[in-house]
Parts: structure tokens; sequence; C-alpha cells
């Protein structure tokens, strides 16, 4: 059960701080939201900010690709130093190409789905992708409300892949906090990305360790 803080959420003037309070606090990975201002309704980090997180970072980069035709600039989020990334099916016309060139890139390959998408469009692809991030907000803003329905979403995607026998890991983004990360886990995800509920707070790496100790609680 890992915990992914995203980069989002923290202030844009000193995202070298922000790396180093998610390693301080513990957290696994670093979840970094690029958006084109096309896919979704906001324009964030491009690949020279990513070169510079991978810098900066001692944690891996979990790169999530909210951008039409991801497949132009691919390649170069992943020589940028993206060591997992996420493409979105509703943006990628030929999915299964583009999870393989994640992994011949070296990066663990995820497919992202809206709230809106049904996970059982993912069939053919599940084999093939190493993680699902499901969205459980609308994407395009940090700070948004968790939706709830994700929580049956979860349930139902990791019933499929149990039915399979695959190992297809299951992150979840958008709106979790200490309230819900429980409800979150319990619902059979593996990865949680949390925004404001680490970078709206006073001291960020203190918020993931209360993020990691619900966890735990959680699992026992």
């Amino acid at each position: 059960m890992r915990i992914a803080p995203s980069v989002l959420a923290a202030d844009p003037a000193d995202l070298a701080t922000a790396v180093r309070q998610c390693a301080a606090g513990g957290a696994d990975l670093v979840h970094v939201d690029v958006m084109d201002g096309h896919f979704v309704p906001n324009l964030t980090f491009g690949i020279p900010m990513v070169a510079a997180l991978k810098r900066h970072s001692p944690l891996p980069l979990d790169v999530h690709l909210m951008i039409e035709r991801p497949e132009r600039l691919l390649g170069a989020f992943l020589e940028a130093g993206a060591d997992r990334v996420a493409v979105h099916w509703e943006a990628a016309v030929h999915l299964d190409r583009l999870l393989t060139q994640i992994r011949d890139g070296g990066a663990q390959a995820g497919v992202a789905v809206n709230p809106a998408t049904p996970v059982a469009l993912l069939e053919e692809v599940l084999a093939t992708a190493d993680f699902v991030l499901l969205m459980s907000v609308n994407p395009g803003f940090a700070g948004q409300r968790f939706l709830p329905a994700s929580l049956a979403k979860a349930r139902q995607l990791g019933a499929a892949l149990a039915a399979r026998g695959l190992q297809t890991e299951i992150e979840m983004d958008g709106g979790i906090d200490h309230g819900n990360v429980g409800e979150v886990i319990a619902s059979g995800v593996d990865t949680v990305v949390a925004g404001a509920a680490v970078f709206a707070t006073a001291d960020p790496a203190a918020a993931i360790r209360r993020l990691r100790a619900r966890i735990e609680e959680t699992a026992r």
C-alpha cells in the first residue's frame, strides 16, 4: 500500500522542497500531473519540469499524462526520467502500443480512466498494464471533492483482476484525504494519490505520516 503525493497541490515555485518533503514523510512515489489545457481544462507541467524533478527527487516519479495524442510526447517524458507513466484510455487511439512503448522504455505502464469510463473497457489491456489509475474526481484541478462511486469501481476492477489471476496494481487519484483513505484502501486500492491533503497543510511530511498511519490502521 503506497502513497504518492501529488506536487500539483504544492507551491509551484518550490517543487524541489516539495519532493524532499515527500521523502521526509515516507512517501513511496512523487505523483506528477501533466495537463495540456485540451484533454483537461488546465495547463501544468511539461517535459523540462519532469526532468528537473527527476534531478531533485529521491523517489520514483509517477507521471500522469492528461494530454491529447500522448504518443507524440511519450518518448520525451520517458527520456526525462519518468519511472511510471499513465496514459488515458480516453486519449489513446492505440493504447496497447503505448503501454508496450512505456515498458520498452524502462518504466512501469499504466492506463488511467476518468470517473465516467467503465472499467470493463479495459479488459483487453489489463494483462499489458502494470497499473490502472482510477480517477476519483473529474481531472483538471487539485482540491476537488472525492466521488464515492469510485469505491465500487475499484472493487469491480479488483474482482476482474482476481478472476484473471493478474497482479495489476490499482491506483486512485482525486479528493483522497485522512477522512476517506481508509475506505479507499478497503476497496482494494494499492496506491493512493494525495494532493491537497498533503500540501495544503503546514507540515506536508507530517501529513504523509498521518496518511500512512491511517492506512496501516485500516490494513489491520
